[in-house]
């Protein structure tokens, strides 16, 4: 079986997978799950997870790569070992998985292999060393100009020549489903006021999709945009949340500090590069044209839809479905992953297998396509009205927020990323009892 066969979508699996499950064996993501309480890395298939670490104990793997790579409590080791591993590696998994293929996993006890992916908790997939942020969308980039800067130009002089970026906080990166308590922190005084200290008031979303990195570089030594590919692993969900009141105070001159550092959350799979081959596509024309080490010879870009849903507290007491509040794509992103690992490591900096490099929020242009509320209610001048008459400007407590992404297109079976969720919680002074 070629690589190119993993991904037809024609192939299927011996496993039950549902028509519109985000998993068929065309996807096959990575994940850390708990079981027993000791984290394993496993494989989404349908509603199910493949134990890695059993499979691999049993010897399914050993013509393929070492078994620590598989045993290992988080990605790392085998984020490290490169794409030299990864196909072969996704290959055997597809053949063990598809019908007709290697029978061997079918034939050993199903409750040592498989788990319900209900059944189990979820961790951060990998070891995050570090963490950029970068803010790629040029649509999102006008918006936030046009509402800051509204006598000047929306684009800052640089954006359109380099991708735009800040370092996050890697120890405050959650997974789907941790609750995130408002922050506290100095809010922006009126006027010539002095500044106060308190929860923020203006608690906002931002979409985005961010990349996990492979084997990654040596000090010194820049990663070249014709290489990028062989150091991006895959793809899964970021809101990397963000207080804007807190924001809009503190980030002259230096940038982005309390007002996001204080939870990012991401969707517990990891969809390769392989998997999303078939949604590969080029990126919007840029102008003006790249400097060299930015200039991409192959389509960066790829067909991935996203959106945003919020479920209020009252609307679960109602019994109310979560209210889609955006829809966009992945691929009008201005700035491709390419161009943002060769830019972030251009000056010799390290990029180490897991680190996690993010889009920054990406909206379109059409209406509700927007992919944060600052832009979405305009600062708050345009309140969101919801389904059961609630408004809407920025996040209240007790709100959850569901980022969604899905690939979908004539003649290929339609993956997803699963969900990254969040609720709300109330602030918590320092030294307030809990």
């Amino acid at each position: 079986m070629s690589g190119t066969d993993t991904i037809d979508a024609r192939l299927e699996s011996w496993i039950a997978v549902a028509p519109d499950s985000d998993f068929p064996i065309q996807n096959l993501p990575y994940g850390v799950f708990e079981r027993s309480g000791v984290p394993r890395v496993g494989v989404a298939i349908g509603e199910n997870i493949l134990d890695l670490y059993e499979a691999a104990e049993a010897g399914f793997f050993d013509d393929v790569c070492e078994r620590e790579l598989l045993q290992a409590p988080v990605l790392n080791p085998l984020l490290a070992a490169g794409r030299s591993t990864w196909l072969p590696l996704r290959e055997r998994i597809s053949n063990l998985l598809s019908a007709g293929g290697d029978a061997r996993l079918r034939a050993g006890d199903a409750e040592r292999f498989f788990c319900r992916q209900d059944a189990v908790a979820m961790r951060v997939p990998m070891e995050i060393g570090d963490y950029v942020d970068f803010y790629s969308s040029i649509e999102h980039a006008t918006n936030l100009g046009r509402l800051f800067r509204p006598n000047a130009e929306a684009l800052l002089p640089n954006w359109r020549w380099l991708p735009v970026g800040y370092h996050g906080r890697s120890s405050t990166i959650v997974i789907d489903g941790t609750p995130v308590r408002r922050p506290c922190g100095q809010r922006k005084p009126p006027a010539d006021a002095a500044p106060t200290f308190g929860a923020s008031r203006r608690l906002d979303i931002e979409l985005e999709v961010g990349f996990v990195v492979g084997p990654g570089n040596a000090l010194g030594e820049p990663i070249a945009i014709g290489d990028a590919r062989e150091h991006i692993f895959g793809l899964l969900l970021v809101n990397d949340w963000s207080a804007r009141d807190i924001q809009a105070w503190e980030y002259q001159p230096l940038g982005p500090f309390l007002g996001k550092s204080f939870a990012t959350t991401i969707s517990p799979w990891v969809v390769t590069l392989e998997a999303l081959e078939p949604f590969r596509l080029q990126g919007p024309a840029q102008e003006p044209q790249p400097l060299d080490y930015l200039r991409d010879g192959e389509p960066g870009a790829y067909d991935i839809s996203l959106a945003v849903d919020l479920q209020t507290e009252a609307m679960r007491e109602r019994g109310l479905a979560a209210q889609r509040l955006s829809q966009t794509n992945f691929r009008e992103l201005y700035w491709s992953m390419a161009q943002q690992l060769a830019h972030a490591t251009a000056n010799g900096a390290v990029a180490r297998p897991g680190d996690l490099f993010a889009s920054g929020t990406i909206s379109g242009s059409e209406p509700r396509s927007q992919g944060s509320l600052i832009e979405l209610s305009w600062n708050g001048e345009r309140p969101i009205t919801l389904v059961d008459g609630e408004k809407r400007r920025f996040l209240e407590d007790g709100d959850e927020i569901f980022l969604r992404a899905w690939c979908e297109k004539p003649g290929a079976r339609g993956i997803g990323f699963g969900v990254a969720r969040g609720l709300i919680e109330p602030a918590r002074l320092a030294g307030e009892e809990r």
